[in-house]
């Protein structure tokens, strides 16, 4: 009797038997959702009920949207730190910032397997994708457009080449692995790279690297 009445709660709440059962079914459900949807238009409840949890589960794990947004695309950092990191009064101009902060997280041991795996799956998977768009524009690249000066439209072609510029870098530099751009210090690409996003984003060109 204990058992049918179980399951009879469990049909009830739409709960699913485990944690990690859950967990998974909410990642699968958002990642369609957002892909096919956007993130404005999709809610927690109808991620829940794709998901077939109680939307109290959802923030148990997630947190919030915005969280489970982040775990879905499987970004391995939070992307406040580059609000952060990219203020206004921030040292030096913004094309050497962003060149640092990106390559730092690529250098990085504990986030590089990550952000190779989201490039990969975007490559080849259309939800990836669709995903991965959403997220870089709201929450990575806004933050960029956020700091410069002109007509939004260009504004953000102007961030879409410089992001375009670094992403080819990481190809080249971590999944490729070209010598020898795989090889050269942090510091002394975003030496190089530094004059080449100035250009993109409208601050003064910095001079090219004085070789040694």
């Amino acid at each position: 009797m204990g058992v049918v009445l179980l399951a009879a709660s469990m049909a009830r709440t739409g709960r699913r038997p485990g944690p990690n059962t859950s967990r998974a079914a909410i990642l699968q459900a958002a990642r369609q959702r957002f892909a096919e949807a956007g993130y404005d238009a999709t809610s927690l409840r109808l991620i829940a009920a794709d998901a077939g949890v109680d939307p109290a589960v959802v923030v148990h794990f997630f947190g919030s949207k915005e969280g489970l947004f982040q775990a879905a695309v499987g970004w391995p950092f939070d992307p406040a730190r580059v609000t952060v990191e990219l203020t206004p009064a921030g040292p030096g101009p913004i094309a050497e910032r962003i060149a640092r902060i990106f390559l730092g997280f690529w250098d990085a041991p504990a986030t590089r397997a990550s952000l190779l795996a989201v490039l990969r799956s975007a490559m080849t998977q259309e939800a990836s994708a669709t995903v991965l768009r959403e997220f870089a524009v709201r929450h990575l690249f806004s933050h960029v457009t956020a700091l410069l000066d002109g007509p939004e439209k260009e504004v953000e072609l102007r961030v879409n080449l410089a992001a375009a510029h670094l992403i080819g870098v990481a190809v080249f530099r971590y999944v490729l692995r070209i010598e020898p751009l795989a090889s050269a210090s942090l510091d002394e690409l975003v030496e190089w790279l530094t004059p080449a996003l100035s250009r993109y984003l409208g601050e003064s060109a910095a001079c090219s690297p004085t070789r040694r």
